[in-house]
């Protein structure tokens, strides 16, 4: 399961109601044996930070999640509304006392900026700082080697960048989380007459039972091992959402910009000394979700013109006007898999579900 808390939805600019881009994904294994998962399982939960605007740090302090349970830190590309919060979030870590290590994936350009940083503020770390050029992973082909690593014996992440299309080099991460539970029978042993106890349990950690009449429950007629993987895809600025066809075959969510509709694309490109600011229109990502057949999307990093209201008949720009073209073009039988992201919005992702849950936020 990942589940996912959207900390910036502003392209470019904040506002009022969204701060820039930053998204975080809370790696998390409901099948661990601890008790009180559901209360404790953002606090205790390793999680990864994909972007970090100016202003992320404070986001994060309406949530749940620790800074000190941040495992890696991925950025999509160089611009500020994606990486600018970097250093206030890392002083505040080390201020706060963190020793973990901690993992930075991102264009090397970003290592130079906290170099800087490192010398002009004294910015000082408590903790280890291993950071990852993205282009020391980029391969002859093209593709990137992924970053790998493990929570727990039963719990594996994988990070892979994608290249996508942007004014400055830009990058998409797969994130892929696989699970190995042992899932109990538990309908077979009620239907023995065995109510949930003890028993249970040893049966579900692998150990064979005896019961008082002698009788042996042995694990393996009980117990079967299932593994259970879930991918996302999570889109720096992009342009041509195609790029990442090749990669989609199995993920159960898509989360990608749609900074503005295409009527307002269209507008920038063509007025007087326009140009092209390569985002993609909400018309661009819905058509290739469609396309690709991607089960659930959410779209984020929305153009700072648009109000919060959804009242499509106005001639104000508001997320009306979004969702009624990514509607027209992501077809009827997905449309209740489409969202277009708020600050604080939380989503719970397993394998191709997604089930969007209350706020996160709090005063």
């Amino acid at each position: 399961m990942q589940r996912l808390t959207f900390l910036g939805t502003s392209a470019g600019l904040p506002t009022k109601n969204r701060n820039v881009t930053g998204l975080a994904v809370a790696l998390l294994n409901p099948y661990q044996n601890q008790k009180n998962v559901d209360k404790n399982i953002d606090k205790n939960s390793s999680w990864l930070l994909v972007d970090c605007g100016e202003g992320t740090q404070h986001q994060l302090l309406r949530t749940p999640l620790s800074l000190l349970n941040l495992a890696v830190i991925c950025i999509t590309h160089v611009h500020g509304d994606h990486c600018y919060g970097l250093a206030g979030l890392l002083s505040s870590m080390a201020m706060s006392g963190r020793k973990k290590p901690l993992t930075i994936i991102a264009p090397q350009a970003i290592a130079k900026l906290l170099d800087t940083l490192t010398i002009t503020t004294e910015l000082y770390f408590t903790f280890e700082v291993h950071f990852i050029a993205l282009e020391s992973l980029k391969q002859a082909d093209g593709l990137f080697t992924p970053f790998e690593f493990d929570i727990s014996p039963n719990h594996h992440v994988r990070i892979e960048p994608i290249s996508v299309s942007h004014r400055t080099p830009s990058h998409a991460y797969k994130i892929c989380q696989t699970i190995h539970a042992n899932m109990l029978n538990s309908q077979k042993l009620q239907n023995m007459g065995i109510k949930p106890s003890a028993i249970w349990g040893k049966l579900q950690h692998g150990f064979d039972v005896t019961l008082d009449n002698d009788e042996i429950l042995f694990t393996k007629d009980f117990v079967e091992q299932k593994t259970i993987c879930t991918n996302i895809i999570v889109g720096g600025d992009n342009d041509k959402p195609e790029m990442l066809a090749n990669f989609c075959q199995d993920i159960g969510l898509l989360v990608h910009e749609a900074t503005y509709t295409q009527a307002i694309a269209d507008k920038i490109k063509n007025r007087p000394n326009g140009f092209d600011p390569q985002h993609s229109s909400v018309e661009q990502v819905a058509k290739f979700a469609q396309v690709a057949k991607i089960p659930n999307l959410i779209l984020t990093h929305i153009s700072a013109r648009f109000q919060t209201f959804d009242k499509p008949n106005e001639s104000l720009p508001n997320i009306g006007h979004l969702r009624v073209e990514a509607e027209r073009f992501y077809q009827k039988k997905y449309r209740e898999n489409l969202w277009i992201a708020k600050d604080f919005d939380v989503y719970e992702v397993v394998q191709n579900h997604v089930k969007k849950l209350s706020y996160h936020k709090h005063d």
